[in-house]
């Protein structure tokens, strides 16, 4: 009986790794499944997320196209892929140049990305632009930089591309946005607005095309990270503000994100919110306590001794 006793603990932990293991070959062979010979448009391939999101998706043997302002680091993306990749198995990725904060190229754009292969299945609207100051600091001209980069540009390119979704009645528009889409920090006025504007748009959207089986997503993480980016201890005094911008500013790194895109397109999400607990409860105190939200926040403001400038 001992013996027995022993033994048991043992022998459940390796049945519970053996089920995680097959769980995670069977999503894994899923999610190849569910992009397999899928046209997947990248938009900024060449940031840290757009570079794992064209890794898994090309992994998994989309056909993709990949989109980025910048021609060098396009090819240097490409040479990474075909790299790793089994030739058998994958597709030969598209590279086409696209800077989203210049609208009056869009149009053109959305034509060439047509053009790679005559349709496309999957949209992931992931070029974003940031800025952080004061907002009577930050010029109108910036401001409006900012829209066109996160909020005109990937609508440009998502209408221009969606007649075609609706035409063949299937499709996946995915937003990656931001937590400052939900609720606004301190400091970036003009980037929080234009994470609202986005948000509302794709919410609204994904209404107007549910009868066309086009499905709209949004994955909404707090900051992405850098790959080498990791959260120090630093010298923090004890206040509520500073405990909830520390949780929130850590952020996601570029991989989770990319796998929860992938997840996200394989099981048709409509909405998915990357956070830990702090900057969800956040959202929740937002709707429902909002005076205290505002009192947390403008205390934030009153404890930052070093107010960032326009960058």
């Amino acid at each position: 009986m001992g013996v027995i006793a022993v033994l048991i603990l043992p022998l459940l932990l390796l049945g519970i790794s053996g089920l995680l293991f097959i769980y995670q070959e069977v999503s894994r062979l899923w999610s190849k499944s569910a992009v397999q010979n899928k046209v997947v448009v990248i938009t900024d391939a060449i940031s840290g997320l757009g570079k794992e999101c064209a890794r898994v998706f090309h992994t998994g043997g989309a056909r993709l196209v990949l989109c980025g302002k910048n021609w060098e680091r396009l090819e240097n993306l490409y040479d990474a892929l075909i790299s790793v990749a089994d030739p058998s198995k994958t597709f030969t990725p598209k590279l086409i140049l696209l800077d989203l904060s210049d609208i009056s190229c869009v149009q053109d754009v959305a034509k060439e990305v047509l053009d790679c292969y005559g349709c496309v299945d999957i949209l992931v609207n992931n070029a974003s632009m940031k800025v952080k100051g004061p907002a009577h600091k930050i010029s109108l001209e910036l401001d409006k930089k900012i829209m066109d980069a996160n909020y005109f540009g990937p609508i440009t390119l998502t209408k221009a591309l969606l007649p075609n979704m609706i035409s063949r009645r299937t499709g996946q528009i995915v937003l990656v946005n931001n937590i400052q889409g939900k609720f606004g920090i301190p400091f970036r006025t003009a980037y929080a607005a234009s994470k609202h504007a986005a948000l509302g748009f794709f919410d609204c959207l994904r209404a107007e095309v549910e009868e066309y089986d086009v499905v709209v997503s949004t994955v909404s993480p707090t900051f992405i990270r850098s790959y080498h980016v990791y959260p120090g201890q630093g010298n923090w005094d004890a206040s509520i503000w500073k405990f909830f911008f520390r949780k929130l500013t850590y952020g996601v790194h570029p991989v989770d994100v990319a796998e929860e895109v992938m997840r996200t397109v394989r099981r048709k999400k409509q909405e998915v919110f990357m956070a830990n607990p702090i900057p969800k409860a956040a959202v929740y105190v937002r709707t429902f306590f909002p005076e205290f939200f505002f009192a947390v926040v403008a205390c934030g403001v009153k404890e930052r001794l070093n107010v960032p400038e326009e960058g």
